[in-house]
C-alpha cells in the first residue's frame, strides 16, 4: 500500500487545518506538519481555480531551497467561487452572514488546489465540486454563524457541520474536496510519484 511505498520519503504537510491533518491520518499517510506563513494575496485578474492554484503554489515559496531529495511538500488552498467572485474566509460575523445570504438558494463551486513539491519539481492539481444550497432562513444563518463561528472556512461554512447537514440539496463531485482536500487526488498523485 501507499504507506509502504512512502517509507523512504518524508511527507511535509504545510497546513494548519485540522481537517487536512485528519484526512492524512485516515489515508494512512505518514506526515509531519510544518507551517511557514505567507501573505495570501493573489493578482486580481485570476478566476476560480486559478486563484487556488496560485495560492497553493505561493505557500511553497518559504520552502524553496530547503527540501531534501526524499521530501515531498504538500500545500493546499480552497476557494468558494460564486457569481464570478471568490468568497474567502469571513473577517467578521456580518461578512459571514452576507456570504451565506449570497449562497442561499443557489449553486456554487468549491475548488481545492493541491501543490506537490520535491527538490526537483512542482506539480499543482485541483478539483471542483458543485454545491447547491436550499433557501436559508435568516434564523438558520444567524444560528449557524453564532454557534459555529465559521471564520476559518472559505465561503463561511463547513460541509461537515450543522449547516452542511441542513442546507445542501445537491452536490456534484468530491465531498472531501469541499472539506478542504480532494483525498482521491492526493492519494493517486502520491502513488504515481513514488511508484
Amino acid at each position: 500500500m501507499l504507506r509502504d511505498k512512502l517509507k523512504n520519503y518524508k511527507v511535509i504537510l504545510a497546513s494548519g487545518s485540522p481537517r487536512r491533518h485528519q484526512f492524512f491520518k485516515e489515508l494512512d499517510i505518514p506526515f509531519e506538519v510544518c507551517i511557514k506563513s505567507v501573505e495570501e494575496v493573489y493578482p486580481s485578474h485570476l478566476r476560480a481555480g486559478e486563484i487556488s492554484d496560485y495560492l497553493a503554489k505561493l505557500k511553497t515559496k518559504p520552502f524553496e531551497g530547503t527540501l531534501n531529495s526524499n521530501e515531498i511538500l504538500i500545500t493546499s488552498d480552497t476557494v468558494v467561487w460564486h457569481m464570478g467572485k471568490s468568497l474567502a474566509k469571513a473577517a467578521s460575523k456580518n461578512e459571514a452572514i452576507e456570504m451565506l445570504k449570497t449562497l442561499s438558494g443557489d449553486w456554487h463551486d468549491v475548488i481545492t488546489s493541491v501543490c506537490f513539491t520535491t527538490e526537483l519539481y512542482s506539480k499543482t492539481l485541483n478539483s471542483t465540486t458543485k454545491v447547491k444550497f436550499k433557501n436559508l432562513t435568516s434564523e438558520e444563518t444567524l444560528y449557524y454563524v453564532d454557534t459555529y463561528k465559521p471564520y476559518d472556512k472559505a465561503g463561511a461554512y463547513g460541509i461537515q457541520e450543522w449547516l452542511g447537514h441542513i442546507a445542501i440539496e445537491e452536490m456534484q463531485g468530491s465531498y472531501t474536496n469541499v472539506m478542504g482536500l480532494p483525498t482521491h487526488l492526493v492519494y493517486e498523485t502520491l502513488r504515481n510519484m513514488v511508484s
